[in-house]
């Protein structure tokens, strides 16, 4: 789980990096946060990196909280979870963030308990994904306890089930629930463990493997684009694939 937080305070921004790395519920992954003290940076990371979820302070400097949401929702279009943080408590200051698009809003000093519960049901899909073994992804099935991928029939192709090292389907599962979305190569070397290494030709190694492996191609349904400067997007080609957690394989 990675979590980008903008907060320009020295001591807030401890306080939340300790709260979101030590407090939050995740049981599939640890939570990993990458501060940033200025709104701009944080916008110049944004055009090549990717969060799970972003926590952003209003009332910072040069690019504050609101400004870099609404440039988050129109120019990136991007749908990521964002919990605003702000001094100001009028109905008026709520309105506005919320109708910029953040997911919620929390009025400070917030309180540590409260704060990892409104993030928890932001997260609620992933969290109730990492009690269930399974993921069910369309016609493709990751189950988290023998790290296999069963994937469904396809015209004259049978169905297979497809076993993968734990780095790979680590990072697949990340692919797929980030579906139409750019996945930044950081990202991706996190997301196994591999966090502050450079991105190098063995990763994009073992993103090829994967799209063989796992069929991602137009003829499945998927197809993995190179997103060039950021990373990898997987996108549905034809008829979109739904996300559902649990159920028979």
């Amino acid at each position: 789980m990675r979590i980008a937080v903008l907060e320009d305070e020295p001591a807030q921004m401890s306080l939340l990096v300790d709260m979101l790395e030590h407090r939050l519920l995740i049981v599939e992954e640890p939570v990993s946060c990458v501060p940033f003290s200025s709104g701009e940076a944080l916008r110049e990371a944004l055009r090549t990196e990717s969060f799970d979820l972003l926590v952003l302070d209003w009332n910072v400097s040069d690019l504050n909280g609101v400004e870099l949401l609404g440039w988050l929702r129109k120019q990136r279009e991007s749908t990521v979870p964002v919990v605003m943080l702000s001094s100001r408590h009028s109905e008026r200051d709520v309105a506005s963030a919320l109708g910029t698009g953040a997911d919620d809003y929390v009025v400070k000093p917030f309180r540590p308990l409260e704060l990892a519960a409104r993030i928890q049901r932001l997260l609620k899909s992933r969290h109730l994904a990492a009690a269930s073994a399974l993921e069910h992804f369309g016609t493709w099935v990751f189950d988290r306890i023998s790290s296999t991928v069963r994937i469904g029939a396809v015209g004259a192709e049978p169905a297979r089930r497809v076993v993968l090292s734990d780095s790979e389907f680590r990072m697949a599962l990340s692919l797929f629930r980030n579906l139409g979305r750019p996945v930044s190569r950081a990202h991706l070397l996190e997301c196994v463990g591999r966090e502050g290494e450079t991105p190098s030709r063995a990763l994009d190694s073992q993103i090829y493997r994967l799209r063989i492996k796992l069929r991602l191609n137009v003829a499945h349904g998927l197809q993995l684009h190179t997103v060039y400067g950021h990373g990898y997007r997987l996108e549905a080609s034809s008829n979109g694939i739904e996300h559902t957690v649990g159920g028979p394989v």
